[in-house]
């Protein structure tokens, strides 16, 4: 079943400007701020509060599917909601509360409501030893299970002794939800943005991801385009599962995609690359954090991570790749309460959201061109793109970009391939290509059996 949810009253999130022209670290920090309280999980409430607020910035189209709806190997799950929990000790007094955190109860946790000794208690308490003063994030999505987490100090001074343990949730047939925001291009191929949103309160994973993928549709909307966009905000791995199931006809039009996590700490960019590992999108990212001049490390496919394993199976074998700072499970706050607002930054959301859009402008402007000129060099002074008077600043780059450019624009070469072998920029190919293109030396390539006219007969001589 598809539905779009309602639109409800409720106050934009402090900071979040609607008609931001460039936007900025404060409003992309400010979108993640408004979600950080928000209880997620693979289904309930919270995923469908999380997916209004984000209404708020991009038209989004919020699709829901029942409980027990088949998806390939996999079944929805039933549909969690959570009012509240606690521990408390002898005398009443709550030791650990869930409105104190979110991150108190194991996700999914069936009801409860019993007295209980600490010995019967432990095994349902989940702690970090090593980070005694953190909460740690726990799940058990297809398993049911109940438990809390709580900081070691805490469990530390725990005494024997009769407990009350009471956790008000529910665990029955609903729906999951995902949200789609699909923007149209010249072209029907389609670039993917994803990110998960079945995490609660934490920072870095994923509500970095979701606010600048959410803040980058936006801006991506009001511009024009090649290709066709693509943005997909769903609970982890049965959310893009969900997804492909139900669109299985349209994803071969995918030519190029990101899963977005981690982009809010202070760690270098990593990259991970699609399963075919030289697809456009591999290229486009490598190239696009090579002309940062910071260092980044990329990472080979492995079928362990985020959604780019489901689009990644070998039924699809989709151009998806994984964009992150520091990947997952590689920062000690990874799924602890330490990973909050102040592990992240608006500084730090600002840089990852001009990588992306840096990103795009390769994907954007990547072809591939035909010189329609090539016997020697065409004179390029007398058409204004040489310099009368050599040795300006930047004009050798410039100069060296036309010429690059000229060369290898045989049809077989891309602004990518010109890019790499000429140790120029992207961007300075790019506007090369540009200005070569604006006074009719380059033209791009036709597809097969539509050759450009080129000027001039060329002869083979033996």
């Amino acid at each position: 079943m598809n539905s779009a949810l309602r639109r409800e009253n409720h106050s934009r999130p402090e900071g979040l400007e609607k008609s931001v022209e460039l936007t900025s670290g404060e409003e992309i920090y400010a979108l993640a701020r408004a979600l950080f309280p928000i209880c997620r999980s693979l289904t309930g409430e919270g995923q469908r509060q999380t997916l209004r607020i984000l209404r708020e910035v991009i038209d989004l189209t919020v699709h829901e599917v029942p409980s027990g709806t088949r998806l390939f190997d996999w079944t929805v799950p039933r549909e969690w909601n959570i009012r509240g929990a606690y521990i408390a000790d002898r005398n009443g007094r709550k030791i650990v509360d869930f409105a104190d955190s979110n991150l108190h109860v194991l996700g999914y946790s069936v009801p409860v409501e019993r007295r209980m000794n600490l010995a019967a208690l432990k095994p349902h308490l989940f702690s970090l030893p090593e980070h005694p003063d953190w909460i740690p994030y726990r799940t058990s999505y297809y398993q049911e299970n109940w438990g809390f987490c709580l900081r070691h100090r805490t469990l530390l001074e725990m005494t024997d002794g009769e407990y009350e343990v009471r956790i008000d949730s529910s665990l029955q047939d609903g729906t999951l939800c995902y949200g789609e925001f699909a923007i149209p291009g010249k072209r029907a191929e389609e670039v993917l943005i994803s990110c998960h949103i079945c995490h609660p309160s934490l920072a870095n994973d994923n509500l970095s991801g979701i606010a600048v993928a959410a803040l980058l549709a936006k801006e991506l909307a009001a511009k024009p385009r090649r290709y066709s966009y693509r943005f997909l905000f769903t609970p982890g791995q049965i959310g893009s599962i969900a997804w492909l199931c139900r669109n299985e006809g349209r994803a071969p039009l995918i030519k190029a995609g990101l899963i977005l996590a981690c982009l809010g700490d202070s760690g270098a960019f990593t990259y991970k690359k699609s399963r075919r590992g030289d697809s456009l999108i591999d290229r486009a990212v490598a190239r696009a954090l090579s002309d940062r001049g910071a260092p980044f490390q990329t990472m080979e496919f492995s079928p362990f991570g985020y959604d780019e394993r489901q689009f990644c199976s070998p039924g699809f074998n989709l151009p998806v790749g994984c964009f992150m700072r520091t990947p997952h499970g590689c920062f000690p706050e990874y799924h602890t309460s330490a990973d909050n607002l102040e592990f992240i930054s608006a500084g730090n959301l600002a840089e990852s959201f001009d990588c992306c859009r840096a990103i795009i402008d390769v994907l954007e402007e990547e072809r591939t061109l035909v010189n329609l000129l090539p016997k020697c060099e065409p004179q390029l002074g007398k058409r204004g793109l040489y310099g009368s008077i050599g040795g300006a600043s930047g004009a050798r780059e410039r100069e060296m970009g036309l010429l690059w450019v000229l060369n290898l624009s045989d049809g077989r070469h891309s602004l990518l391939d010109i890019a790499q072998r000429s140790g120029l920029s992207f961007r300075q190919i790019a506007e090369a290509a540009a200005a070569l293109e604006e006074r009719g030396l380059v033209q791009e390539r036709k597809p097969e059996g539509k050759r450009p006219r080129v000027k001039g007969k060329i002869e083979n001589h033996g």
